[in-house]
């Protein structure tokens, strides 16, 4: 079987590292991927070793691609893509992901797909599917499938140059979604309140709020509490996640919704407990008290109360360090969230034939 999955933006994220992740589970199981996108904001080294990428924005190059002959195509939140598909005649199956978690972007992201009338709409969690369900009228049905990770390649070991000092962590975009201001809010009380503690940000030199965060940073004074490693190819997180683990510190996220989160289950597999505001799919991939703990959105006490909680106690550390492995390995390996992807694959194209 071969299937195209079209997405605007080959970023390293959330989306293109799960899709990474099933692209190498799909291909086992005998289904080649290939990958069209408009535009490469640096997420080409997660993708090029895995699988076709295509990276066009003339419509020429975009329609000789769709009449490729693919088996069923997938389209992420990407709604030029309704008219392309329309345009080329294509009438195969095909499957829309709704991975925005935002309602008014999500809103415009399916503007136009009753051109297309899919067979199915996936989303990434419980809490995307009840986004979705407002803006849905039943045109196909909506079935829930996790992200999922390699738990081999993403997995706790020892490693060198660690810290003298807890790490951490924000890894992600820097961007308003991903609050990024908040993170420095709770990074400056953690300056004033801690000796034994450096932040790290890991991401960002492709973001939009580049240079706004880069000013804020120094204005702030932060430069030498708050580490920034602008670009961390995704082969070398696994080092990264055991420099935190292995310093005592987590990750904190600050964002304002998610419709899954990727770094949170690569940080659990890795045994980074994981502190995050109560929102969206937050409590679908965190277990409060076990796992990590969620605070209230905007309460920046409350998070370092949380991160403090989690440091300083050895004995909470490593049952929540042992907990979250358990956690990703019970629920989000690609074995078990990409088994459902094939078997909807499969039943989808034979009923096509």
């Amino acid at each position: 079987m071969n299937i195209l999955v079209i997405w605007r933006l080959l970023t390293v994220g959330g989306v293109n590292a799960g899709w990474r992740n099933r692209a190498i589970y799909f291909k086992q199981h005998g289904i080649q991927t290939d990958f069209l996108y408009t535009k490469d904001l640096g997420g080409m080294h997660m993708m090029e070793d895995v699988a076709n990428v295509y990276i066009v924005k003339k419509k020429k190059d975009i329609y000789d691609i769709l009449r490729k002959s693919y088996d069923a195509i997938i389209v992420v939140d990407t709604n030029q893509a309704y008219d392309w598909l329309s345009d080329v005649g294509y009438n195969g199956p095909i499957i829309v992901e709704a991975r925005t978690p935002e309602l008014l972007k999500l809103k415009r992201n399916l503007q136009g797909v009753e051109k297309i009338t899919p067979r199915q709409f996936i989303v990434p969690s419980v809490y995307q599917k009840r986004l979705l369900s407002i803006l849905s009228d039943e045109r196909a049905p909506i079935t829930v499938i996790y992200n999922g990770l390699d738990a081999s390649f993403f997995r706790p070991f020892p490693c060198d140059d660690v810290p003298n000092k807890k790490i951490i962590a924000y890894v992600g975009r820097l961007d308003g979604r991903k609050n990024w201001r908040a993170f420095l809010r709770i990074a400056s009380l953690l300056k004033k309140e801690r000796d034994d503690i450096e932040c790290w940000v890991i991401g960002g030199q492709h973001s939009v709020d580049k240079e706004t965060f880069e000013a804020e940073w120094k204005e702030k004074q932060l430069t030498s509490f708050v580490k920034w490693f602008p670009v961390v190819p995704y082969q070398h997180m696994p080092e990264m996640y055991a420099k935190i683990r292995q310093s005592g510190g987590c990750l904190l996220a600050t964002t304002k919704v998610e419709s899954f989160g990727n770094t949170f289950i690569e940080a659990m597999a890795c045994g980074v407990p994981v502190v995050a505001p109560r929102v969206s799919a937050m409590p679908e991939i965190i277990v409060h008290g076990k796992t990590g703990y969620l605070f209230r959105e905007h309460h920046t006490r409350g998070a370092v109360r949380a991160i403090v909680e989690i440091i300083d106690d050895n004995q909470q550390y490593t049952y929540m360090s042992e907990a979250g492995r358990a956690h990703v390995l019970n629920r989000f390996t690609i074995e078990r969230c990409a088994e459902t992807y094939v078997d909807l694959l499969h039943h989808i194209v034979r009923d096509q034939i």
